[in-house]
Order: structure tokens, then sequence, then C-alpha cells
């Protein structure tokens, strides 16, 4: 089972567990994460906490099996699912947050961040595009200059870039997450609801951001990203 769910004095712990990839999620193991998501808040946890199997949290989507936009779309309905649901959620992240694992990160509501940790949005390495929501959430919680810094350049930021920029709130492991979710579980629940209503806002749809991710995920930049990354070379980008 690549999730592991433990629910204890109204807290869940989901635990992101294919080692052998860094945590990175395919089709099958983020249909489990959704689920295990879906679960816990039918169940009544009050609070939920994502984290990772053995020193990392997630790094990215397994490109082995990555082949077309449709793993993105699905994706982006997890993501916006778990941004919704009406409890605080918590990514304890350390080791790898790169890609999906960054989408993760920024759909949750607080972020407590180990050292070592290593933080990256790399599109412009692979010839892809992720959805406007995940730069939005990306530039509101890192800031814009972190944020442009990230998916323009591929700069991999680290944990104390993530605190001293504002995008984790608390520093520590799995132990200083949970403690911070025991603390969310005796408070108001519709206050808490509420209130992520309220700073949750979807962004407005862009018809030129659209058409550029339509063009991005049709591109030969993209296949040629895709077996760079498998072949393990820098990829030769042609701008089509």
């Amino acid at each position: 089972m690549p999730i592991l769910s433990e629910t204890t004095d109204g807290v869940t712990t989901l635990t992101i567990d294919r080692t052998h990839r860094r945590n990175a999620l395919d089709l099958t193991s983020l249909e489990e994460l959704h689920a295990a998501v879906v679960a816990a808040v039918d169940g009544g946890s009050r609070a939920l906490v994502l984290t990772g199997a053995e020193g990392h949290f997630c790094a990215g989507a397994d490109l082995t099996e990555l082949e077309d936009v449709s793993f993105t779309e699905r994706l982006a309905e997890v993501l916006q699912h778990l941004a919704a649901v009406p409890i605080t959620t918590i990514a304890a992240i350390s080791g790898s947050c790169m890609g999906l694992g960054m989408q993760l990160a920024v759909a949750c509501d607080l972020r407590v961040v180990d050292a070592p940790a290593r933080f990256a949005v790399p599109v412009s390495k692979l010839g892809l595009m992720v959805d406007k929501w995940t730069l939005d959430r990306v530039t509101r919680f890192w800031g814009e200059g972190a944020a442009r810094h990230m998916v323009l350049t591929a700069a991999v930021l680290t944990d104390d870039d993530a605190w001293r920029l504002g995008f984790a709130q608390e520093r520590g492991d799995l132990d200083a997450a949970l403690d911070l979710a025991r603390r969310a579980v005796p408070l108001a629940p519709l206050s808490q609801s509420g209130s992520k209503l309220g700073m949750g806002a979807v962004p407005e749809a862009d018809a030129a951001y659209s058409a550029a991710f339509a063009r991005a995920w049709a591109s030969e930049d993209l296949v040629e990203g895709q077996r760079a990354f498998g072949e393990r070379r820098t990829p030769s980008f042609a701008g089509r």
C-alpha cells in the first residue's frame, strides 16, 4: 500500500510510502491518496497531516508512467479537493519536495519543514506546465520573486529559504507537525472551515494561459524533456 493512514485523537496522518521512487506518485497512488483524504474527512478527523516515508516528502510525479495531460487533469482535481476539505491540513516536509510534491505542499493549509529539505517547480527542465491554480498557490505562499525563481530558472530552494520566505509556518519533524495538528483539533470547526473558504478563492480562468498550457503539453519539447529525464541527460529544447 503506497499510502499509509493512521488516526489518533482526531488527527489522521497520511504517509506516502513509495521510497523506491523517493515517494513520487503515479496515478494509482494518487488515487489512493485521494481516497485516504476522503476517508479521513468522512471518518470525522479534525486535522490531517501529510508526510512521506524515509526522509522524503514527495519527489514529484513518477515520470516513468506520466504519458499525457490526463494525469495532470486528474491531479488538479485531487489537489483542489485536498485544499478545500473543511479541516486543517498540514504538510510535514523533509528531503525532496519537488513538482507534484510542491503541489501537495501548497494544497495544504500549513507547512512544517525539517532539515534538510529541497523545493522546486522544475517545469522548465521538462517542457511542461502546471495549472494556473498551482502557480497562484506557489506565488501566494512563497512570494512572487521566489516563485518566478523556481518556475523560470528551475532553481532549487532549501529549508532555510522556506523559513526565511514564510513558506514554512514551523520548523521541525513529523512530531512537530502532529503537535500543531493537535492544537487545531479542539478549535471551532465552523470558524476554521469558513475561514478556509474565504482564503481559498480560486483565481479566474485565463484563456491565454489555458492556450499556453495546451501548447506545452502537445509540444515536441515535452517529449524531449521526458526522454531526457529517463535517459539522465540534459534536454535540448527547440521551442516547438
